[in-house]
C-alpha cells in the first residue's frame, strides 16, 4: 500500500469514529488551526519570502490574515450553518416536520495551488472541518519551502488522522487521485482541473473548480482615470501578477490609452519605487518555467512601460503593453504574470462583444462613474465575479460566493458557502401515522374525484401564520374524513 493509500485510508477510519461530526470537536479545530497562524508566522513567512519573495507584512496581509477571519466567522457561526433549517410547507406536510440537515460528505481532497499557497489551500480546509470532514490536504510542490512548513506544522495543530498532509509531485497527485474521495476541491489552471473532474469521474466524486482564465477590466473614457490605474495597478501587480482574479487586459477606448499607460506608470513608481527589482513589496516569478513563458508572451507585442527583467532571479518588472491586437500571443492564454496589455475598443458596445467572444472569466472588471454602465456589463456578460471600481477585493467578502463559470471553474467557497459546498444538503419529511383519510387521494384505484382532491391540495400554495396553520389542521381532519368517507361509499 502506498503512502498516499494509507493517509487516505487512516483518514477515512478516523472519520468513520464519528469525532470529526461533534460541533465541540470542530470549533477545537479550528481554534487550534487558528493558534496556528498566531504562534508560527514567522516560519510561514519565512518560507513564502524563500518561494515567491514575499514580504513579512504581504504574507499576513494577502495569506494569512483572511484566513484568520474566516476561522472567527466560522467558529462564531459554526452552530447556525450546522443547524436544520426548516423549508416551506406545502398542505400536504402541514402537519409534518420538514427540514435540511446539513451533513459531512466523508474524506475531501484538496489540492493547493502555490500562487497564494497559504490561502487557497487552508481556506478550504476550514470550510471542510467546520462541515464536519475529514481531509487530506495536498500543497503544492511547486512552493517547495512552504509546503514543508505545511508538512511540519499542520500535524502539531490538528488531528493527524482526520487531516494528514501528503506532500509530492505529479506521481503523489496521481495516485491521490485513483483513491476514492467523497469530494475533491482543486485550486489551479483549468487543463489539470479537466484531469481531475476525470480522475473524479471513475468514483463519481463531486468536484469543486477554482480555476482562472483572462479577466477583462474595462475602463470608460468618462471616469476618474488616475483613481482607476491606481487600483488596477494594485490588482495587476500584486504577487507579481501571479492571482487567478488580476485584472489580465484593459479594454479602453483610443483615445485615453496614452493617459492609462502613464497613470499606470505613476502607480508602478509610487508602489514600487524606480527600481521594483530591490522593492521588498515586488515579488518574483515563481521559478523559470513559468519567467520563460511569460518572456515569449511579449514578442509580438510593443512595450510601452516595464520589461525589464532578470532570468537567473526570476524578475519581470511591472510591464504594460500598448496597441495589443487580439490575436497577439499574449492574448492566447491567461497570463499569471505582470504583463498589462492594452486593447482598443470604440466603446461599451465592443467591449461587451470582446468579453463574451471569450471564455467566461473568473473575474470581470468595469471602471465607471455611470450606473447605466455597470448594469449592462452585469446584465449582458457572465463571469465569476463582476467588481466596479476596484480589483480583487470582492475575494475579502466572506458573505459573497467566490468561484468561476464555464472554463473558469465550478462550485464556490467562502464564509458559509464554504460550509455547504462541503456538506450534504439532506432533506427531511418527519410524518405521523395518522391522517390517513388524506392519504387515500393517492391511493388505486385512481379517480377524477380524487385527482380534484389532489389538485387542491398540491397546486393551492398559501402562507399561513401559526394560527392560520391551527385553524388550517382543524380544516384538514375534517376534509380528511370527508374524503375518507367518500372513499369508503
Amino acid at each position: 500500500m502506498s503512502s498516499e493509500q494509507q493517509a487516505v485510508a487512516r483518514a477515512r477510519k478516523a472519520f468513520e469514529t464519528g469525532r470529526s461530526k461533534s460541533l465541540e470537536h470542530r470549533i477545537r479545530q479550528l481554534k487550534n488551526l487558528q493558534r496556528l497562524f498566531t504562534e508560527r508566522q514567522k516560519e510561514i513567512s519565512d518560507a513564502i519570502k524563500k518561494d515567491l519573495n514575499k514580504s513579512e507584512v504581504g504574507t499576513q496581509l494577502y495569506e494569512t490574515l483572511g484566513l484568520e477571519g474566516e476561522i472567527s466567522l466560522a467558529i462564531k457561526k459554526l452552530k447556525e450553518w450546522a443547524a436544520p433549517r426548516t423549508v416551506e410547507k406545502n398542505l400536504l406536510t402541514l402537519s409534518d416536520t420538514v427540514y435540511i440537515k446539513p451533513e459531512p460528505l466523508g474524506v475531501v481532497l484538496i489540492i493547493g495551488a502555490w500562487n497564494y499557497p497559504w490561502a487557497v489551500t487552508i481556506q478550504p480546509l476550514i470550510g471542510a472541518i467546520a462541515a464536519g470532514n475529514a481531509a487530506v490536504i495536498k500543497p503544492s510542490e511547486v512552493c517547495v519551502h512552504t509546503a514543508k512548513v505545511m508538512e511540519d506544522l499542520l500535524p502539531v495543530y490538528i488531528d493527524k488522522e482526520l487531516y494528514p498532509v501528503v506532500t509530492g509531485g505529479v506521481s503523489e497527485t496521481q495516485e491521490l487521485l485513483r483513491q476514492r474521495f467523497d469530494h475533491i476541491f482543486y485550486t489551479g489552471n483549468s487543463m489539470v482541473g479537466k484531469l481531475i473532474m476525470e480522475a473524479a469521474a471513475k468514483h463519481l466524486t463531486p468536484v469543486t473548480l477554482e480555476l482562472g482564465g483572462k479577466s477583462p477590466c474595462y475602463i470608460d473614457k468618462n471616469c476618474d482615470i488616475s483613481v482607476a490605474c491606481r487600483r488596477v495597478a494594485w490588482g495587476k501587480y500584486t504577487n507579481c501578477g501571479q492571482t487567478c482574479i488580476a485584472p489580465d487586459f484593459i479594454l479602453c477606448e483610443p483615445s485615453i490609452q496614452d493617459q492609462v499607460i502613464e497613470e499606470v506608470k505613476k502607480s508602478i513608481k509610487e508602489f514600487y519605487t524606480d527600481n521594483p527589482k530591490t522593492c521588498p513589496d515586488y515579488g518574483r516569478i515563481i521559478n523559470q518555467r513559468h519567467f520563460k513563458r511569460i518572456m515569449t508572451m511579449l514578442d509580438d507585442s510593443t512595450i510601452a512601460v516595464g520589461g525589464d527583467n532578470d532570468e537567473s532571479d526570476c524578475y519581470i518588472a511591472p510591464t504594460v503593453l500598448r496597441d495589443v491586437k487580439p490575436e497577439a500571443k499574449v492574448m492566447q492564454e491567461e497570463i499569471f504574470g505582470p504583463l498589462l496589455p492594452i486593447l482598443s475598443v470604440s466603446g461599451l458596445d465592443e467591449a461587451i462583444k470582446f468579453i463574451n467572444k471569450g471564455e467566461k472569466p473568473l473575474a470581470l472588471y468595469v471602471f465607471t462613474p455611470n450606473d447605466k454602465v455597470i448594469k449592462r456589463m452585469v446584465d449582458e456578460t457572465s463571469s465569476g465575479g463582476l467588481l466596479a471600481n476596484d480589483c480583487l477585493v470582492h475575494y475579502s467578502v466572506s458573505s459573497l460566493p467566490f468561484g468561476g463559470v464555464g472554463n473558469s471553474g465550478m462550485g464556490c467557497y467562502h464564509g458559509k458557502f464554504s460550509f455547504d459546498q462541503l456538506s450534504h444538503q439532506r432533506s427531511c419529511l418527519i410524518k405521523k401515522l395518522n391522517m390517513e383519510g388524506v392519504n387515500s387521494m393517492r391511493y388505486p384505484p385512481h379517480t377524477p374525484k380524487k385527482l380534484g382532491w389532489a389538485r387542491f391540495f398540491i397546486l393551492n400554495n398559501v402562507d399561513l401564520g401559526w394560527i392560520g396553520r391551527m385553524a388550517l389542521l382543524a380544516v384538514l381532519a375534517v376534509v380528511a374524513a370527508v374524503v375518507l368517507q367518500n372513499y369508503l361509499l
